[in-house]
């Protein structure tokens, strides 16, 4: 039986954090966030729709529209990650022993 992973919060993909909160405050049609970004317009909803991952790239150009930096997407992007790949070990994660050094 696998054991629960309490988080203080679910992981957010950070493309749920930029249709949900920065490309409304920022109030410009996605289609001119695509083009400032020198992206495609699917590749920008398939970050949104969370079905592509912000890669480094990508960080430092959301990054510098947003006046940001590029770690806060890399991070937020590594954390969501972390999180359901943990989710996904479950079991085999929890089998692994943890061994330390003689």
């Amino acid at each position: 039986m696998s054991k629960k992973r309490p988080w203080a919060i679910r992981p957010i993909h950070p493309g749920e954090l930029l249709r949900e909160d920065v490309l409304p405050a920022l109030g410009r049609p996605k289609t001119e966030i695509a083009r400032l970004l020198g992206i495609s317009r699917q590749t920008l909803y398939d970050i949104l729709n969370e079905r592509q991952p912000v890669t480094a790239q990508m960080a430092l150009r959301i990054g510098k529209m947003c006046g940001n930096g590029p770690d806060i997407w890399l991070n937020m992007q590594r954390t969501y990650d972390l999180r359901i790949a943990e989710a996904e070990l479950g079991d085999a994660l929890d089998a692994i022993p943890r061994l330390e050094a003689a």
